[in-house]
């Protein structure tokens, strides 16, 4: 037999020893590795604890236990779920054969087996399922890198936002991990909480269409340029709208500046029409925006953000979302939680 790159070991599993020593001398003779065990008990045992296996020899009809019930327990263990078994059989029933199939076996082998024929399949199907696990993980590798490019993207477009305010650097980037946080503690699920980042991170891209002379004016707005500001969570919807494949990006960018009692902006929702990722990234921003300095004022004291967002716990913002971000400051006495 022709060897693979890498040794391939396996187990046969048989109550006829007979079987099980023309399996050995046909796999040795081959050079390859292989355990020989004579019933589903013994066959068990030794996967409790043994290294894996590139592939499972196993008969069908066993007396202590049958190979079917062998395969199940296989099947439940991550170890070995994704090993390859060939069941051995004399049974000629078509029956046996598709139940098997169904039950995850990756074929069937017939006793009294030839030699070379038996020597082919296993090599044959043990270089297939190294093929599928290879592409896969060359697959999961590009994936990740490909994922990593795109958080990298997205910070740098929030970070070229964040500059076009010389008070506010970093503030996407922070923003973007007090939501994440907040969205931990309400019970998201970790791909839930990573959207919640993204969205957080892009949630002022609207920015981008807003004048550096509006964005960075010393003192008060006039009510032109406030109107020009409040343009932005409607610019940063049309822009992230086009990302079609995530389009729940612009939500955060849209309804961030709602208000839970219905008086914010763009359009005016109340309460749970609020999306709820919009009403974690309202919180959120609020906190980064009273402990950073700004053109017009220094961060504020802890205890005078701690009272504002209590203050306006149930009207500007959502109470469940308001207290995490309560809890959140008490568990910072250092008062850490803040641009720095």
């Amino acid at each position: 037999m022709e060897q693979t790159s890498k040794p391939m070991r396996i187990a046969v599993i048989d109550d006829d020893r007979m079987s099980l020593r023309l399996a050995r001398r046909v796999f040795e003779k081959a050079g390859v590795e292989g355990v020989y065990l004579g019933s589903g008990a013994e066959a068990l045992a030794y996967f409790g604890g043994a290294p894996g296996v590139d592939l499972v020899l196993l008969d069908v009809y066993m007396p202590d236990m049958n190979g079917f019930d062998v395969l199940k327990h296989l099947k439940a263990d991550p170890v070995y779920r994704n090993v390859p078994v060939v069941f051995l059989t004399g049974d000629e029933d078509v029956k046996t054969e598709t139940a098997g199939l169904h039950a995850g076996a990756a074929d069937f082998i017939r006793k009294p087996f030839a030699a070379e024929v038996l020597l082919k399949r296993v090599k044959n199907i043990i270089e297939l399922n190294r093929l599928h696990g290879d592409m896969a993980s060359e697959i999961r590798a590009k994936t990740e890198k490909l994922s990593r490019a795109y958080i990298q993207i997205v910070e740098a477009l929030a970070a070229s936002v964040d500059a076009k305010d010389r008070y506010t650097h970093g503030h996407s980037s922070r923003v973007a991990a007090y939501s994440r946080e907040i969205a931990r503690r309400a019970g998201f699920s970790a791909p839930e909480q990573d959207t919640v980042f993204m969205m957080g991170l892009l949630h002022d891209v609207g920015k981008i269409g807003v004048a550096d002379s509006i964005i960075n004016k010393n003192g008060r707005l006039t009510d032109e340029e406030y109107a020009v500001i409040k343009t932005h969570p409607a610019v940063g919807a049309e822009i992230l709208k086009k990302i079609t494949d995530l389009p729940e990006l612009m939500v955060g960018a849209r309804w961030h500046h709602e208000r839970y009692d219905g008086r914010g902006y763009p359009d005016g929702l109340a309460g749970e029409a609020i999306p709820e990722v919009a009403r974690i990234i309202a919180v959120a921003d609020t906190y980064d925006a009273m402990t950073s300095n700004r053109s017009y004022r220094g961060a504020l004291s802890q205890q005078k953000v701690r009272s504002e967002i209590e203050r306006c716990r149930g009207s500007q913002f959502d109470p469940r979302f308001a207290d995490i971000m309560l809890s959140m400051i008490d568990e910072d006495p250092d008062y850490r939680m803040r641009e720095i």
